[in-house]
C-alpha cells in the first residue's frame, strides 16, 4: 500500500513538473515555409486569394476528411473567411489585406489561440515563389498539444510543407487543363443589357468584374429588372502595346431600358450580327489562346472583323458557379462588318416621252441613273456605343437566347 502512495505521489510530481516545464516556455511561434510553383503570379495570387480554395491544397483535409468547415458570404479579398471544426479542436480564418498579385495577410485563430498568417507571391525562375507564414503565441493548451507532437515548428511546418506542394498540383492541373472549341460562324441576337465602361490594364479586367458584376446584379434586383443570362465583357478596344483596353462589363436584361445622366451605370443594345464563335474551357490565362483562334479563323476565310469593336467574352459558367478553373467555359464572339442590303433589281419598262417630233419610246437598254448604295462605314454599327439615357417606360421585347 505504501509503494502504491509512492507511485501515485510520483505522479503527482511528474505531472506537476511537467506542467511548470510546459508553462515556462517559450510561448511566441514563428514558422516560414517556401516552394517554388509551377504557375504564374497572378494565377498562384488568386487561387490562394479565394478560401474556397483551400480545400483542395490544404493537407489537413486529408488528415482530418470528417473536418466541417462553413463559409462566409465572402470569401476573396479583405472581410473573406471560413470556420472549421476537426477531430483536433475549432478555427476561423479571416483575411484582413491584401496587395494584388503581391502579399495576402491574415489572421487565424485555433482553439482560442490567436496567430498571424501572411502570404507572398515572388516571379522567380521555374515560376511563383511562395512564402508562407505564420507567428502568434501558444495559450497552455497548445503548449501541452505542441510537446507532445514535436513543437510547432514541426507541426505547422509539416502540414505547410505539403500543402504547398498539394497547390502545386491543383494549380499545375487546374490552371495548365484546357481545351479551346474550333471557331465557327454564328448568328447573334439582340441583346439589351445594363452595365459599366471604363479603361483599365488588361491585366486588371477579370478583377474589376468581380466588383461590377455584384453591383449590376444588385441594381437589377432594387429595380426589379429581369436578368436574361450570364455577364459577358465588351472590349472596344484592346491595346496590346499600351497594356490597356477600354471595356464595358454587363448584364443581358429581358427588356430595353433607359438610365438618366449622372449613374456610373448604363444601358445599350447588342444589335443581331454575325460573328465568330469559338469556346474555351479552361483558365482565363488561356483567353488569348481563343481570341487568335477566331482571328485566325476570320483571316483563313477571308472574313472582315467589325472594327468598331475587339471582342466579347461571354461568361457561360464561371468562378461564381464552380471553383475549378480548368471547367470554366467562356465564349468568345468577334463580330463582323455589318453586311450591306443590296438594292432592289427593277424591271425594263418602256414609256412615251413627248419631243418636238411627237412620241419616242424609251427601251430596257436605255441606261438609268446609278442607285446610291450604302457603303460599309456609313452602315451603324452592330454594337451600340453605351451612353446613359434619359429614364423613359420599359419597351417591350422578345426573350433572348442568352
Amino acid at each position: 500500500m505504501r509503494i502504491l502512495k509512492y507511485l501515485i505521489l510520483l505522479v503527482l510530481l511528474s505531472l506537476v513538473a511537467l506542467s511548470i516545464f510546459i508553462a515556462t516556455q517559450k510561448g511566441e511561434f514563428n514558422i516560414e515555409r517556401s516552394k517554388v510553383i509551377n504557375s504564374s503570379k497572378s494565377s498562384v495570387y488568386n487561387y490562394v486569394n479565394d478560401l474556397k480554395n483551400w480545400e483542395d491544397f490544404g493537407s489537413w483535409m486529408e488528415e482530418d476528411p470528417q473536418m466541417r468547415i462553413v463559409y462566409a458570404p465572402t470569401t476573396i479579398g479583405p472581410g473573406a473567411s471560413y470556420t472549421w471544426e476537426g477531430k483536433d479542436g475549432h478555427g476561423e480564418m479571416k483575411t484582413l489585406f491584401v496587395k494584388e498579385n503581391d502579399s495576402i495577410a491574415q489572421k487565424m485563430t485555433f482553439n482560442d489561440s490567436p496567430s498571424s498568417v501572411s502570404w507572398h507571391f515572388k516571379d522567380t525562375v521555374g515560376g511563383t515563389k511562395v512564402t508562407w507564414k505564420t507567428s502568434g503565441k501558444m495559450n497552455f493548451f497548445f503548449k501541452i498539444y505542441a510537446a507532445l507532437n514535436g513543437g510547432p515548428d514541426h507541426i505547422i511546418g509539416e502540414m505547410y510543407e505539403k500543402s504547398l506542394n498539394n497547390l502545386d498540383k491543383a494549380l499545375d492541373y487546374e490552371i495548365n487543363t484546357y481545351s479551346i472549341k474550333e471557331s465557327a460562324l454564328v448568328k447573334r441576337p439582340n441583346i439589351n443589357y445594363i452595365g459599366q465602361s471604363f479603361t483599365c490594364e488588361i491585366a486588371k479586367v477579370y478583377k474589376n468584374a468581380k466588383i461590377v458584376i455584384p453591383k449590376v446584379v444588385t441594381f437589377c434586383q432594387e429595380n426589379n429588372l429581369t436578368i436574361n443570362g450570364k455577364p459577358f465583357i465588351i472590349y472596344h478596344n484592346y491595346d496590346l502595346i499600351k497594356k490597356i483596353t477600354k471595356v464595358s462589363i454587363c448584364l443581358p436584361i429581358k427588356t430595353e431600358i433607359f438610365i438618366s445622366p449622372g449613374s456610373d451605370l448604363s444601358s445599350g443594345r447588342l444589335e443581331a450580327t454575325e460573328a465568330v464563335k469559338t469556346v474555351l474551357t479552361g483558365d482565363y490565362s488561356h483567353m488569348p489562346k481563343a481570341i487568335n483562334k477566331g482571328i485566325t479563323f476570320l483571316n483563313k476565310n477571308q472574313i472582315k472583323a467589325d472594327p468598331s469593336i475587339s471582342h466579347i467574352e461571354w461568361f457561360v459558367l464561371g468562378r461564381n458557379e464552380i471553383k475549378n478553373p480548368s471547367k470554366w467555359v467562356t465564349e468568345v464572339y468577334l463580330p463582323l462588318v455589318p453586311k450591306a442590303v443590296a438594292p432592289k433589281a427593277s424591271l425594263p419598262v418602256t414609256t412615251n416621252t413627248e419631243t418636238a417630233g411627237g412620241t419616242e419610246e424609251e427601251s430596257a437598254n436605255t441606261p438609268s441613273k446609278p442607285t446610291k448604295v450604302q457603303s460599309l462605314q456609313s452602315i451603324k454599327p452592330a454594337f451600340n456605343k453605351i451612353e446613359p439615357k434619359k429614364n423613359v417606360i420599359e419597351k417591350k421585347e422578345e426573350p433572348s437566347e442568352f
